[in-house]
């Protein structure tokens, strides 16, 4: 999505370049430079009026208009220079082509189909036709209230290995939970087992060596390292890779919000209590996430012509009668999927929504949504950190308790530590289980993934788990989330920048 890109380092850059231009003005180098500077500021109007006439979210373009507003030379060449560069940049080429070409391999079964027309599922109708992810029923899902829960559990099925193992994360760390996967997959690389590491540079660079990738494929592991960090190549700095999936043989893949670091799993966690939660699913949707993580992968290193070889096929009829479907949330097209799945949730609520979200920092589509369903009379309740990683992001999350509140939304923030799942649940009858946190980053500049599912017969064990976390949490008063002035006028900057964090 063109208009989706900023920089964290845009204003510093906008700012310096401004003073040197004024110093350049100041010592009159340039004869022109005040015919310039006008034909400068009329392009960045006309460059604010497309951004505003073509923004599918405003609030989050805010950032570009004010750079480009209070600098107009200077943001304007930005905002040129970043597009034309972000069109040209090889790397989001090669994985946007292979988003595509990936799509004909999701195929919709025509008898589901039929049967989200009979019954209007929009929700559904809307992941497949417009997001472009079949819609599954032949599965068995079972949810983990912590990483503690599911990682055993993963372990166990990565020894069962018999074809390959695909891992994505955006962080992996050395610790105790790395060591004993790692272990089991040098183990199945000497069975024959095609074993797969994908991880991000930005979500691992502080914890991993640059020799990581090599040390890998030495004990036989292929490696990807997702968007190298370069200097040279800043533009793709800011899409990042925050999905986690593990897919074993093609009928078993678990995701969540658990990264491959020791937190995760309440090893030396350094924020109290990690409160996150995984996904385990075995049947026809594990295809999605094949597909997934195949598309990415191939616009690295392009091993695959064929991606029907890792399509595993079910004899086995599973239990579970509901709906599944597994989508991805990408920054180079035009749906903003990740987004528009919660609103969806959302709006269609008539009893209550659950959220848990490690971030809260939301445009006013959301806002709008969440206030006008308390409104109406659906339980809205939203469980936060109790103690948050980041100090800056926390204090724009609770900028947005006030307005929450005073709509008749619940804020909860868990008092034992951190919360990093990211998980609705609605009406007893859908959630979605996934990566994507309810913030700029995820929402708009990052790859993620994320599960939904109606009528399966996990909903309420996700219902269970947030009602349990709400047991431990404290509810945020109005009088509590009310601000003073100088706090105040310091939340009011940081939600400027908020796009951005």
């Amino acid at each position: 999505m063109w208009l989706a890109i900023k920089r964290g380092s845009v204003v510093l850059i906008g700012l310096l370049l401004q003073i040197l231009l004024s110093l350049f003005i100041y010592l009159k180098l340039g004869e022109y430079i005040q015919i310039i500077q006008v034909l400068y500021g009329i392009i960045s109007v006309l460059i604010v009026l497309a951004i505003i006439k073509n923004s599918k979210r405003l609030s989050s373009d805010l950032i570009w208009i004010l750079t480009i507003m209070l600098f107009p030379i200077v943001g304007t060449l930005l905002f040129i220079i970043l597009n034309k560069n972000r069109n040209n940049s090889k790397i989001l080429k090669n994985i946007n082509n292979n988003i595509n070409e990936g799509q004909k391999y999701l195929v919709q079964d025509e008898n589901i189909k039929k049967e989200i027309q009979e019954k209007n599922l929009g929700q559904l109708r809307y992941i497949n036709e417009f997001a472009g992810f079949p819609v599954t029923k032949n599965n068995e899902v079972k949810y983990y209230q912590l990483g503690d829960e599911v990682f055993p559990v993963m372990l166990e099925e990565l020894k069962k290995a018999e074809k390959f193992i695909f891992m994505e994360y955006f962080i992996i760390n050395k610790g105790e939970m790395w060591g004993k996967i790692v272990d089991i997959l040098k183990e199945k690389v000497k069975q024959g087992v095609d074993v797969r590491v994908m991880y991000d540079d930005m979500g691992s660079v502080a914890m991993l060596p640059t020799s990581f990738p090599k040390e890998l494929e030495k004990d036989g592991i292929k490696c990807v390292l997702f968007n190298k960090l370069s200097p040279f190549s800043g533009i793709i700095m800011n899409h990042r890779d925050h999905r986690k999936m593990t897919i074993i043989d093609g009928h078993t893949v678990f995701s969540g919000g658990i990264n491959i670091s020791d937190e995760y799993i309440n090893v030396n966690s350094p924020h109290g209590h990690w409160k996150d939660n995984g996904i385990m699913i075995k049947g026809e949707a594990v295809w999605n996430f094949t597909v997934m993580f195949l598309e990415i992968w191939n616009a690295f290193r392009n091993d695959d012509k064929d991606y029907t070889k890792y399509k595993f096929k079910f004899d086995k009829q599973y239990q579970e009668n509901g709906f599944i479907v597994p989508y991805g949330e990408s920054p180079l097209d035009n749906e903003i999927t990740g987004e528009d799945v919660y609103l969806n949730i959302i709006n269609q609520a008539k009893k209550y929504v659950y959220i848990y979200t490690p971030y809260l920092i939301i445009d006013t589509d959301v806002i709008n949504s969440l206030v006008l369903a308390a409104r109406r009379g659906v339980d809205v309740r939203i469980i936060v950190p109790g103690i948050p990683d980041k100090k800056f992001v926390y204090d724009v999350t609770k900028s947005y308790f006030y307005t929450l509140i005073q709509g008749g939304v619940k804020i909860y923030t868990y008092t034992p530590g951190f919360v990093h799942s990211k998980v609705f649940v609605s009406d007893d009858e859908v959630a979605t289980v996934g990566t994507i946190n309810m913030d700029y980053r995820s929402l708009y500049l990052h790859f993620e993934c994320g599960v939904y599912m109606k009528d399966t017969n996990v909903v309420q064990d996700i219902k269970q788990d947030i009602n349990n976390s709400i047991k431990k949490s404290h509810m945020v008063t109005i009088k509590e989330a009310k601000s003073g002035i100088i706090e105040g006028m310091w939340q009011a900057i940081l939600r400027i920048f908020a796009p951005l964090m």
